[in-house]
């Protein structure tokens, strides 16, 4: 019948139960967050929708079968927030991870603390799909931020966010196809940036993954060499050249790594106010530093 309805919250404990047995490591947010998405309300307002249609049931049973299969909740959403901002995501770009969203913080904090007397420079080194660079323009709409991707299919995902955030009236930000270790990049800008962010890839190449990653993430924003670091290495340079006295800079890193890059960035002899920074799970997860 037409008119028929169903309780929701039967099928949500029974997706649970689904996800914790395929592994997933977060079944209960990942079971309410696909109801969630298919009702187009927010997860903590599912409580007020407690029946639907026999028809969303059968919907929301495909969808949690996929997620059991561990295609990553944000391609299945079709999207990821950083700040106050949601960026589209799916195949053929990295999804940003909201341990990032502490950079991304420390980010602000810097930006609050410069002199008002121009408009801060920012850049975003190996954006992926826009998501730092994007949540800091929209978070500091007086900033001239710049975003440098290498892989085209997730600089197409960068642009199409970046459009999007044009349409809701951000500041545009400037994005660039090109290489962060590349010698010669943007040096116009050579000693004006006043705070740059990264997180290039930085998985040890022997690194155990989740099917999430290891089968949907693209491997050019994941790995970085043996010991991960390889990318870095290579864009230390370039920071230290792009970054003005005084300026700024985080780059985000694998958990068993961050004293190994504090001591890169020392050895770079350029730097002072070094710091490691832990993430909620109290992981290290970037370290901070400021152009001497």
């Amino acid at each position: 019948m037409s008119g028929t309805r169903v309780a929701l919250r039967p099928a949500i404990n029974q997706a649970v139960e689904t996800l914790r047995a395929a592994g997933v490591h977060s079944p209960q947010a990942d079971a309410e967050h696909l109801a969630a998405h298919l009702l187009g309300v927010q997860r903590t307002r599912l409580a007020l929708t407690p029946l639907v249609t026999p028809e969303v049931i059968e919907q929301y049973r495909a969808l949690v079968a996929r997620r059991a299969e561990r295609i990553p909740l944000q391609h299945l959403t079709g999207t990821v927030s950083m700040g106050e901002i949601d960026l589209a995501v799916g195949p053929g770009v990295f999804v940003p991870r909201p341990e990032t969203e502490l950079l991304f913080a420390w980010a602000l904090a810097q930006l609050e603390a410069l002199p008002h007397d121009h408009a801060p420079v920012v850049f975003d080194l190996c954006t992926g799909s826009g998501a730092l660079a994007l949540a800091i323009a929209q978070a500091r709409p007086d900033a001239d931020v710049h975003a440098i991707e290498i892989d085209p299919a997730a600089l197409q995902w960068a642009r199409r966010n970046a459009d999007v955030r044009i349409a809701e009236g951000d500041t545009p930000i400037t994005l660039y196809a090109d290489d962060v270790t590349d010698p010669n990049l943007l040096t116009e800008f050579n000693g004006r940036v006043d705070l740059i962010v990264a997180n290039p890839p930085y998985i040890p190449e022997d690194a155990e993954l989740d099917p999430e990653v290891a089968d949907h993430d693209p491997r050019l924003a994941l790995f970085g060499g043996p010991d991960g670091l390889d990318v870095i290495r290579q864009m230390l340079p370039t920071i230290t050249r792009l970054l003005r006295s005084g300026g700024s800079c985080a780059i985000e890193h694998d958990d068993t790594n961050g004293s190994d890059l504090a001591a890169l960035l020392a050895e770079q002899g350029d730097f002072t106010d070094i710091v490691e920074h832990p993430d909620l799970a109290d992981k290290p997860r970037f370290v901070a530093a400021t152009r001497s």
